[in-house]
């Protein structure tokens, strides 16, 4: 299990989702009104979907036995880590002014874990079906 480069992949993705609620995407400000952090822990519907992404990366490590399970659960934690970033983006247009935080980077890297993975998942699948074929 730990041999295999996705699950390195999966679970840095589980820990970048972990650290995404507690790290600031958008610091902002509306009005005259003194800045303030945006995180995933202001808004419900991010904070759901922040854990679910983490809980499936986590979850999608111990499926290595089906690759076929591992790579659909895969590419479901990509989809919603990037309906994700997309409602960040949509949730920061009610400031009037403020930047993405540096720490954002935990968020953007989230779907590039999963994505890494699924490319490892599908490598070893390609694999044992060509060893199959050898035999």
């Amino acid at each position: 299990m730990i041999q295999r480069v996705q699950t390195l992949w999966l679970l840095a993705a589980s820990i970048c989702g972990f650290a995404a609620l507690k790290m600031p995407f958008y610091v902002g400000s509306v009005g005259t009104a003194p800045a303030e952090e945006f995180t995933a822990t202001t808004n419900t519907l991010l904070m759901i979907l922040t854990v679910a992404a983490a809980i499936v990366a986590l979850v999608d490590i111990f499926l290595y036995n089906n690759r076929p399970l591992q790579f659909r659960i895969g590419l479901s934690g990509l989809a919603v880590s990037i309906l994700n970033i997309v409602l960040y983006f949509i949730y920061t247009k009610k400031y009037d002014t403020g930047a993405i935080a540096l720490s954002a980077v935990f968020s953007f890297a989230i779907p590039a874990f999963f994505l890494m993975a699924i490319l490892g998942i599908r490598k070893d699948d390609k694999l044992v079906k060509s060893v199959d074929r050898l035999r």
